[in-house]
This record gives structure tokens, C-alpha cells and sequence, in this order.
């Protein structure tokens, strides 16, 4: 895995730490989803467990970069849940503790990637956090966290952090147009609609989510013209994980709110939704339009930790509070 363009300022402060020999034993690598802490956590791992670094870099070329490459080097660890949308559980990290206590089969570093983190329940974060507090020589922990509010504190004081903002949209826009091979502007709009953060705009993308949110987002302005009905709708995607339906929702309740409070002319992220953005913003009433992006915000909250709320009733509330916005 390499570093992204915009990876080099963090990777000079991790590298110096190296070469100082005072990298910790934990690393918390915190900032937006969707802007590589992965992925310079995963070359982080290659370096250290490179044979025959060069300068700063992994070779590539020896025997454990091969096995890094071809996912079996014994020294290298994961830890991630079992299912997306699930948490990672307490016999996940027994079992991962366990291998990372015996010796390195390699002779040198022993490295655990978590991620991402925040997805440990409370009795999975609790069987870490001795390992964090003596994880043994040449061990390196490294929590890859998208929401740092939801790990628990102490976790966090027991890692040195390592925040990463929202990279350079010039650079972004450049990685973006030439990962998917598309010209600059269209690059340009996908990485609006993912906020700034160029990994999820590429996945959105080439995994064809782009096609989801289109429809989901035609899905609210046919109940806006009684095309469908909210019942009907919700039952469309009630079997559905509902994370980034409701993400691009309240990105479209956000637009529609700067515009109302004419902090906006024009929808800031879903440009290519302005005429619904515009119509809304106009009919509905203010206060009736931010108390539904409130309800979006708890709704996605409560998926995201878990608490599995009933999707169809969940979404029938929603769809009726959005259809009304339509009526004065």
C-alpha cells in the first residue's frame, strides 16, 4: 500500500519518530473517513517490517514485503468486524491479543491494525487495553478511527494520536481524475458529494453507490410530487443499510438550510440536486427543515452505534416529515 500524495507531511513526523527509535507502541490515526489512514497505516506496517528499507521507504522487493503484498506475513495482524455494519467483539480481540503476544516469526516488529476502532464494543475495548499498556518490545498497535468520540477515553490516552485533516482539494481532484480516469470538473463534483474526502469519493464511485444515492435522492422527490408514497418507499429500502441514504439525505437538508439562512445561492454539495435544493429551500418552512435534519442526524447516529432501530418505521417518520415540508 502506498502513501497518498497528500500523506507526506504525516509520514516525515512518523518517520523522524523512527529514526529517533521513539515510535510508540500505539498509534491513533484519527481524522474523516475516506482520506487514507488506512492506507498509511498499512505502509507504516510495510516499513517497519521491510528487510532492507530504503531511506524512509519499504523496498518492495524482499521477502516480507512479498508477504505483505500477498496478504500472509505471519507479523502482520487485523482486526476489523467480522461483518460490515457490525462491531468487533470481545473473542475477536482474545484471539488477536493472543498471536500478538507470541514471538515475531520474522525476528522483528509485531504490528496490529484495528480498523476501525471505534467498532470495539465495550468488552473488546476493555480486553485491549492491558495489551496497550504492556504490548512487549518491537510491538506496534495501530487504531484506525473515523469517529473518535465513540472510542473510549481510555483508549485514546494510552495511544499518541495522529490527526488528519481533509487533504488539498487541488491534490485530491488530480488522484481522483486519474484513479477513475475522468476529467477534473466531473472529479471535482464527486469529491463535493463525499465532502472532501477523495477515498469515499472513489469507492462511491467504482462501487456504484453513485447510482444508489441517485435513486434514493429521485425516491424523495417523487414523494415530494405523490409519485409514491412514504409506506411504499420505506419499504423499498428497509432491508437496505440505511448509513449512507441518510448521510446523503442530511447533505441535501444541509444545503437546503444555508441556502434559507442565505448563507448560499446555490447548493453547495449536491449541485447536481439544485433544482429540488432550490424548490424546497423556497416552499418549506425553516424551523420545519432543520427539525428534520436534526432527526436525520439522530437516526444515523443510533445506526452507527448499533442500536438497530426498526428501518421501516424509522424511515416512514422521516418520508412523511420530508413529504410535508412540501405543504404549507
Amino acid at each position: 500500500m502506498s502513501l497518498l500524495p497528500w500523506q507526506t507531511t504525516y509520514w516525515q513526523r512518523i518517520d523522524q519518530l523512527i529514526s529517533d527509535n521513539k515510535l510508540p507502541h500505539a498509534l491513533l490515526l484519527a481524522g474523516h473517513k475516506g482520506v487514507g489512514k488506512r492506507a498509511f497505516a498499512e505502509h507504516l506496517a510495510k516499513r517497519l517490517l521491510c528487510n532492507d528499507p530504503r531511506g524512509s521507504e519499504p523496498c518492495g522487493q524482499c521477502k516480507t514485503c512479498e508477504l505483505i503484498q500477498h496478504e500472509t506475513h505471519p507479523d502482520l495482524l487485523h482486526l476489523s468486524p467480522e461483518e460490515a455494519g457490525k462491531v468487533i467483539k470481545v473473542d475477536q480481540v482474545r484471539e488477536t491479543i493472543d498471536r500478538l503476544h507470541g514471538t515475531a516469526q520474522q525476528g522483528g516488529y509485531r504490528v496490529l491494525i484495528i480498523d476501525p476502532a471505534e467498532e470495539m464494543n465495550i468488552s473488546a475495548a476493555n480486553a485491549l487495553l492491558k495489551t496497550l499498556e504492556e504490548p512487549g518490545n518491537n510491538t506496534l498497535i495501530i487504531l484506525v478511527v473515523h469517529q473518535l468520540g465513540q472510542v473510549m477515553p481510555t483508549i485514546r490516552s494510552r495511544c499518541q494520536r495522529v490527526e488528519f485533516a481533509l487533504p488539498d482539494a487541488d491534490l485530491a481532484i488530480d488522484w481522483l481524475s486519474e484513479k477513475l480516469k475522468l476529467p477534473p470538473e466531473k472529479a471535482k463534483g464527486y469529491l463535493g458529494l463525499a465532502q472532501g474526502a477523495p477515498l469515499t469519493a472513489y469507492d462511491w464511485k467504482s462501487g456504484g453507490a453513485i447510482d444508489l444515492r441517485a435513486n434514493f435522492l429521485g425516491g424523495l422527490a417523487d414523494l415530494l410530487r405523490a409519485r409514491v408514497s412514504p409506506v411504499a418507499l420505506a419499504e423499498k429500502y428497509q432491508k437496505e443499510d440505511l448509513r449512507l441514504p441518510l448521510i446523503w439525505w442530511q447533505s441535501l437538508l444541509g444545503d437546503i438550510v444555508r441556502i434559507q439562512m442565505a448563507q448560499d445561492e446555490q447548493p453547495r454539495i449536491n449541485l447536481d440536486m439544485r433544482k429540488m435544493v432550490d424548490s424546497v429551500a423556497k416552499q418549506a418552512n425553516a424551523s420545519r427543515v432543520l427539525k428534520l435534519y436534526e432527526s436525520v442526524q439522530v437516526e444515523l447516529n443510533a445506526i452507527q452505534r448499533h442500536l438497530n432501530p426498526n428501518k421501516q418505521l424509522l424511515l416512514e417518520k422521516l418520508f412523511f416529515d420530508w413529504k410535508e415540508l412540501s405543504i404549507k
